[in-house]
């Protein structure tokens, strides 16, 4: 039987030394790995939520500059007593153009980027001073830098309208930034902010800065958190209105919200006050994996040297156990060819000493029941091969010796001489120099032998037929197998006229197959039990006889097997092992 591929035991042992020191070297690792870059992650967030919290404190104080010039003019009561004039058209314009003309002026000075300063007052006494423009168009791209408008232009505006109320008497200082009307489309803010009256206790005026947004977040700039990183801009509603970044155009201006723009990116928030605006950073991965991929190779480098220390000593402590398990299957192997006198030479005093020991004292065990039980049961067994082989051919002998007295009886002389001279050469071909294996061509002229002295015989009373496969030639079978099924046949199935016997041989499955088939009257299942039962030693001792000496050399599994139909003839089957002739015996 052919050897299955077998891994040596060294190197199981050394690769599962080699898979316990990989599994926690690899966890360790991973370990390491994930909570390195978990820790650089942290330390990048923090680095960055850190310069988007300086931009933020930039843009507020940009808002703040912003507010102040709303304050100049808010907590201005002069200039609340100036707008209070009524009934003096001299002294209004007087007031309007040495007064109230150079404070918002100055107002809008305060301001570092450009500005403009809508007031509108409820005095409708006062002169109105505005350019014309285009509904729609940009304030701030004409040269002016304030307006002084009549408060009833703005009072239908939803914009306004949807500003908290201010109660009779109410103080309210608050400011509100928005971006109404043309801001939206042309990128500004405005700042607004009632005017209140603190003499009269009421609404004198309104005001609204409007100014650019990209110079409100001018200092919001990517490059302060690294290449390919983007600073963008929500307003409440999630648009954005201002975005810093290497491809500004990957972020159109007042698109909501992309959550697609936070894949393969570490994203940063800080909301504004007051203006409801939200800050995003982004910053990508790829920026990260420079400092992840120096960490990733330290560790993969750490690994890889812990694992070769560690093959190196699992090598050591397997080759070291290995030389001394080769030693035993050496041994074993010497054993398995039959050489019981290999002993293992081993100093020490550990566990394969004493398996060293055990197997020396086994290798004299053995060495003992060979004598005593091997040799003898080899020849108990020799001797039961050549007892069956006795019982067998007598019993024929025995019956042919009967009809050859019977022609004699007769005066058929030349019948006779046939059946000597048959008989003869049945008994050459079974001597076969006293051996019992003999070649399958050997046995098949036995059994053609046989019938040409039973021919004599019976006959015309017997037909037979030989269908023998050419592959058979060259195997070897147990000798005398065929004839006592042909004799049974001539012995219990001839009832009739005549009789027709078939004799097969061919290979099949890896046997050698014989067959002998006959249209006699056939057996009854009970007789076919009694055969094999061998309470009566009177039905079926041929059969039994070559059934035992097929299994006694080949094993269980060979044999003889009968197939019988009560009035319809019976078949039988022998099987042996294919055994070439230049095989030993």
């Amino acid at each position: 039987m052919k050897k299955k591929p077998n891994l040596p035991f060294g190197y199981k042992l050394m690769v599962s030394y080699l898979m316990m020191a990989l599994i926690p070297v690899m966890i360790i690792g991973y370990y390491a790995y994930t909570t390195s870059v978990k820790s650089i992650r942290e330390q990048a967030a923090s680095s960055i939520e850190g310069t988007l919290q300086q931009t933020k404190e930039n843009v507020l104080f940009r808002f703040q500059l912003l507010s102040r010039t709303s304050d100049q003019i808010y907590w201005d009561f002069a200039l609340q007593e100036d707008l209070r004039l009524r009934n003096n058209g001299w002294a209004i314009y007087n007031t309007t153009i040495k007064s109230i003309e150079p404070k918002l002026q100055n107002a809008v000075n305060l301001t570092p980027h450009q500005a403009l300063l809508r007031v509108y007052i409820s005095n409708k006494e006062f002169p109105e001073m505005y350019a014309l423009h285009p509904p729609g168009a940009d304030p701030l791209q004409r040269m002016e830098t304030f307006e002084l408008l009549h408060l009833n232009r703005i009072e239908d505006k939803y914009w306004y309208k949807a500003l908290p109320s201010m109660d009779a008497g109410e103080i309210d200082s608050s400011q509100y930034w928005q971006q109404i009307e043309e801001d939206r489309l042309v990128g500004n803010l405005s700042l607004m902010r009632r005017l209140y009256d603190y003499q009269k206790r009421g609404q004198i005026g309104f005001m609204r800065v409007v100014t650019k947004i990209n110079q409100l977040l001018s200092g919001v700039h990517y490059e302060k958190l690294g290449e390919n990183s983007a600073v963008l801009v929500l307003n409440e509603w999630d648009e954005v209105i201002y975005a810093s970044a290497p491809n500004s155009q990957d972020y159109p201006l007042l698109q909501k919200w992309n959550p697609e723009w936070e894949k393969d990116n570490l994203s940063i928030r800080l909301e504004l006050p007051d203006i409801d605006w939200t800050m995003v950073a982004l910053v990508p991965d790829v920026q990260l994996e420079k400092q992840i991929g120096k960490v990733k190779m330290m560790t993969i480098l750490i690994c890889i040297g812990s694992f070769i220390m560690l093959a190196v000593s699992s090598l050591v402590v397997s080759k070291f156990l290995t030389v001394r398990i080769t030693k035993i299957i050496q041994s074993l192997n010497a054993f398995r060819e039959g050489r019981f006198n290999k002993r293992i030479q081993y100093s020490g005093n550990d566990e394969f000493y004493y398996i060293a020991e055990a197997f020396n004292e086994m290798g004299g065990y053995i060495n003992t029941l060979i004598k005593e039980v091997y040799v003898v049961q080899m020849e108990k067994k020799g001797a039961e091969l050549k007892a069956l082989q006795a019982q067998i051919n007598p019993h024929f002998l025995y019956n042919t010796l009967s009809s050859i007295s019977r022609l004699g009886k007769l005066g058929e002389i030349g019948k006779l001489d046939q059946m000597v001279m048959g008989l003869a050469k049945f008994y050459r071909l079974t001597l076969n120099n006293g051996k019992f294996i003999i070649p399958a061509q050997l046995e098949i002229e036995q059994a053609q032998a046989y019938i040409a002295i039973q021919q004599i015989k019976y006959g015309s009373r017997l037909d037979v037929m030989f269908d023998i496969s050419a592959e058979v030639y060259g195997y070897r079978t147990v000798k005398l197998i065929l004839q006592p099924f042909i004799e049974n046949v001539l012995e219990h199935a001839l009832y009739q006229p005549r009789i027709y016997i078939k004799v097969c041989a061919h290979v099949h499955n890896g046997e050698l197959v014989f067959a002998v088939v006959d249209d006699g009257i056939g057996m009854k299942p009970e007789t076919v039990d009694h055969i094999w039962s061998n309470d009566d030693t009177r039905i079926g001792y041929g059969i039994r006889n070559v059934d035992d000496r097929i299994k006694l050399h080949y094993g269980e599994q060979y044999g003889v097997t009968i197939g019988s139909v009560y009035g319809g003839g019976t078949a039988v089957r022998i099987s042996v092992p294919l055994s070439r002739q230049d095989e030993t015996a």
